[in-house]
C-alpha cells in the first residue's frame, strides 16, 4: 500500500462488534429516560404530566422496577440494531462514494448516508420495538416479551411482529440523517485534534450534537410509531393511527401542533448525549481493533 492511500476498512465483523457494543452501553446507561418518552407519547390529548411529573407517577404508582419495563426486547435489539447503523453507514459510504466519484465524504453525502443507514437499520429493529412499546404501556397487562411475542403471533400472524414498519422507516431514515450529516458538519468546525484525548473530545461533542438534531427531525415520527404499535389490530376495524403522514396530521388537528412533539425532553436528554456515548464507544472500539490487527488497518 502507497503512502498516500489511507488505512484498508475494518471487516465488517469489526463494525457490527463496535456498533454493537456501543449500543448495550448507550440503552444501559439512559433507558428510563425511554420508558418515560414512551408515556408522554402515548398520553392523548392537549394536557400532560410532563418529564418530572410522567417519572413520579411511574415510581409512585408502579414502582422503581417499571423504569425498565420492557428492557430485555431493546438489549436484544440493541446489537443488531446499532451494528446494523455503524455497518450500513460504511457500507452506504463507501458505495456512495464510488457511484459519485469523490474522493472523500462531503455534507451531502453524509445525509444521504446516514439515512439510507437508518431506513437499513429500521428492517432489522421493528419487532422488537413493537414489543418493547407494548410493554412499556401503562395499561400492559403481558408477564414479559414472549408473551407480547405469542399474543401478537395468535391474533395477527408473524407478519403482525411489523405493525409499524412503516412509520418506523420514516423515525430511522430521517434520525440517521441528522445524526451522521450533523456529525460531519460539527467535525469540520471543531479544531483538528492533535492528541487521542481530543479526538475522543471532538467525538463526544460532534455526537451529542448530532443525537439532538437527529431527534429535533424525528420526534413527530417517533410519536407517530408510538401511538400505532400501541394500538392492537381490531378485525374490520380500520385503526385510527395507521399511516404516517396522515397520522402526523390527526395529532396536529386534534391535539394541536405540539402533541407532535409529545417526550421530546426525554428523548432528547436520552439521545444527544446519548449520541455522543455512542460516537465516542465506536470510534474507540474501532481504534482498539485497528491496533489489534495492525498493517493495513492503520
Amino acid at each position: 500500500m502507497s503512502s498516500t492511500e489511507g488505512p484498508k476498512p475494518l471487516p465488517f465483523v469489526a463494525n457490527f462488534a463496535a456498533g454493537a457494543i456501543a449500543g448495550i452501553s448507550e440503552i444501559l446507561t439512559f433507558y428510563p429516560l425511554g420508558v418515560v418518552k414512551t408515556r408522554m407519547q402515548l398520553e392523548t390529548g392537549k394536557s400532560g404530566l410532563g418529564v418530572v411529573g410522567t417519572f413520579k407517577g411511574i415510581v409512585k404508582q408502579e414502582g422503581v422496577s417499571r423504569l425498565y419495563r420492557g428492557l430485555v426486547p431493546p438489549l436484544l435489539m440493541e446489537a443488531p440494531k446499532r451494528a446494523t447503523k455503524f455497518a450500513a453507514n460504511d457500507f452506504w459510504g463507501n458505495t456512495y462514494l464510488k457511484l459519485t466519484g469523490e474522493s472523500k465524504m462531503n455534507q451531502s453525502l453524509s445525509v444521504l448516508t446516514g439515512c439510507s443507514a437508518g431506513a437499513t437499520e429500521s428492517f432489522v429493529v421493528v419487532p422488537f420495538e413493537l414489543v418493547k412499546i407494548r410493554l412499556q404501556d401503562k395499561t400492559s397487562t403481558y408477564k414479559g416479551p414472549m408473551d407480547v411475542v405469542k399474543s401478537i403471533v395468535k391474533s395477527d400472524g408473524l407478519l403482525g411482529l411489523y405493525a409499524g414498519m412503516e412509520s418506523t422507516f420514516w423515525r430511522h431514515l430521517w434520525w440517521n440523517g441528522g445524526y451522521f450529516g450533523c456529525i460531519f458538519q460539527v467535525r469540520a468546525m471543531l479544531p483538528k485534534p492533535e492528541t487521542p484525548q481530543a479526538t475522543l473530545m471532538n467525538n463526544l461533542i460532534s455526537g451529542t450534537v448530532g443525537g439532538c438534531v437527529g431527534t429535533m427531525v424525528n420526534t413527530p415520527f417517533d410519536v407517530v410509531k408510538s401511538r400505532i404499535q400501541s394500538q392492537p389490530a381490531v378485525p374490520g376495524v380500520v385503526p385510527k393511527y395507521n399511516w404516517t403522514y396522515p397520522a402526523l396530521l390527526t395529532i396536529a388537528r386534534e391535539e394541536g401542533p405540539a402533541a407532535l412533539y409529545k417526550g421530546f425532553v426525554p428523548k432528547v436528554l436520552r439521545l444527544a448525549p446519548g449520541g455522543g456515548v455512542l460516537l465516542l464507544v465506536v470510534e474507540f472500539t474501532l481504534t482498539a481493533f485497528r491496533k489489534a490487527l495492525g498493517p493495513p488497518y492503520v
